[in-house]
């Protein structure tokens, strides 16, 4: 790996523990900082894709109780880091809002020289 390479997923790795860390404190400013203004967060429901654009999304974690402050443990990790390109990366991480535990995948884009989520596809599940 080349030491540009090296740097840009040092980048990534930041990126997404911003976004790990604003899910679970349920900080929007950071969610906010790592997702690109006209990204959207995508997953099936009921066999329907359903697409919910950013801001939609940071009003919804604006109002709902984070898991930290109910004081519930942290469920997250990243699984893979694809370094596609000099501009694209994709990401798979799991992290939680329990009782729904997810599974991202976090399409970024370089832009202006900072790694950003230009799409999240993810899968839900609850659990008891």
């Amino acid at each position: 790996m080349s030491l540009a390479q090296d740097q840009d997923r040092a980048l990534i790795v930041a990126a997404v523990q911003t976004y790990l860390d604003g899910v679970h404190e349920g900080d929007v400013e950071k969610l906010a900082a790592v997702f690109h203004p006209t990204s959207s967060l995508t997953h099936c429901l009921d066999g329907q894709v359903v697409a919910t654009p950013r801001p939609d999304w940071l009003e919804a974690m604006r109002t709902r109780p984070s898991a930290k402050s109910r004081g519930l443990a942290r469920h997250d990790q990243i699984l893979t880091i694809d370094l596609v390109s000099e501009t694209m990366a994709h990401v798979k991480v799991q992290c939680a809002v329990p009782p729904r535990f997810f599974t991202d995948l976090l399409s970024f884009l370089k832009i202006d020289g900072r790694w950003q989520v230009a799409q999240k596809v993810f899968s839900v599940e609850v659990r008891e």
